[in-house]
């Protein structure tokens, strides 16, 4: 536990982290950008999960170590299902990368781009909550924070209005890679607290939320389609 977390207020529902809404904890998938030994990206997310935890989600985080370059290897490969699987669990999930020259890293964009907006009747994203974060070797920049929001909407999900940059991340984890105490790591727990809260908002709502006009009248001409067929 971090030496800030007993001092964090859990009355998020109604007095206690147990009243979240729902029968199961929100569920959360983490994902970040960089397979370095000492990631900060990676480190993010774990406190990220661990604050997550704290408010009554339940967190997996994938590790993108092995997963091989979209379209080099059969959609069965065992780190492409793993990814793909979380995806489907998830509720809501955290991204996270570096900036790498103006732009996220080619690494957390791979993990996207193996997960397609349909696996046959379902999609695996749409209508779920999304946070962004991103770290920076250098000053403070929003490039990747931006561009995730892009991605986050083109793959159909909510991204949450609270965002985290954390600047000269080399200077923000101690030696056990613990986020130290800052207005950086209070912006940490300000984005996964909202996240909770959207994702517990959102869940059980997503048939009504989703229902388009489009997509009813199409199913409507199928039908009157497959019906004038039978008459012929």
């Amino acid at each position: 536990m971090s030496e800030h977390l007993p001092h964090l207020d859990l009355n998020l529902f109604d007095g206690a982290p147990t009243a979240i809404p729902g029968d199961h904890p929100p569920r959360i998938l983490l994902l970040y950008g960089s397979t370095r030994e000492r990631s900060f990206s990676r480190l993010l997310v774990e406190e990220a999960a661990r604050l997550l935890e704290h408010f009554g989600a339940q967190t997996r985080i994938f590790n993108p170590s092995g997963l091989p370059l979209p379209d080099d290897a059969p959609v069965d490969h065992p780190k492409v299902q793993e990814l793909r699987d979380l995806v489907l669990w998830s509720e809501g999930q955290v991204w996270c990368s570096p900036e790498r020259h103006g732009a996220m890293s080619a690494v957390f964009k791979s993990q996207i781009d193996w997960v397609p907006l349909e696996l046959g009747a379902v999609r695996p994203t749409q209508g779920k909550t999304l946070a962004v974060m991103q770290v920076c070797g250098g000053s403070q920049s929003f490039n990747v924070v931006n561009q995730l929001r892009v991605l986050g909407r083109w793959m159909r999900m909510f991204t949450i209005p609270n965002q985290s940059s954390v600047p000269k991340a080399y200077m923000e984890f101690d030696e056990a890679g613990r986020m130290k105490s800052s207005p950086f790591y209070d912006r940490v727990v300000d984005v996964m607290e909202e996240l909770v809260k959207f994702t517990v908002l959102l869940r059980d709502r997503q048939a009504f939320l989703l229902d388009r006009y489009s997509e009813r009248k199409e199913t409507a001409e199928q039908l009157m389609a497959r019906v004038n067929q039978r008459s012929i």
